[in-house]
């Protein structure tokens, strides 16, 4: 079974305080996700985060098929970085972490994501045709709304 990694960078026009303080609120996630993918938080996001806690989704990833998502967060640092692991879910391995550090006129966002797929042969071939894209595509939505909601960052 093949291991994928997903790396991004995002630079914001924020502090270090506000970026901390919306990344990691688990309700965000719903704010950063597109609609199309049916986020719904069925518990665990009713306290700030902390290492341990399990949060329980339900989304709608393809083709109209709800799925249950539970993650739990495994590590924390405040103002620099947490980690999220799915428990149960979509992928047969999902290990994302979160970095998020000063620079001048803002911060920068760092995602690296390691995953695998189920489904053996199945699952390599969907990979490069609907996985990888979709997990793209989500990113850029991602990115696109973090811009919205706190402008652009501009080189200092």
């Amino acid at each position: 079974m093949a291991l994928y990694q997903l790396h991004k960078f995002q630079k914001l026009p924020i502090s270090i305080e506000e970026a901390w303080d919306f990344l990691s609120n688990p309700r965000n996630l719903k704010v950063i996700t597109p609609d199309y993918m049916g986020f719904h938080i069925l518990s665990g996001a009713d306290k700030d985060m902390y290492p341990g806690q399990i949060i329980q989704y339900i989304v709608t990833p393809v083709m109209g098929i709800k799925t249950k998502w539970v993650t739990e967060i495994t590590h924390v640092k405040d103002y620099e970085y947490f980690v999220d692991e799915q428990r149960f879910g979509p992928y047969a391995l999902w290990h994302h972490k979160h970095f998020i550090k000063p620079i001048p006129g803002g911060v920068e966002m760092e995602d690296l994501i390691d995953y695998k797929i189920p489904f053996g042969i199945f699952g390599k071939w969907t990979h490069p045709l609907m996985v990888r894209p979709k997990l793209e595509e989500i990113f850029e939505y991602r990115k696109n709304k973090l811009v919205e909601l706190f402008g652009a960052y501009k080189q200092q």
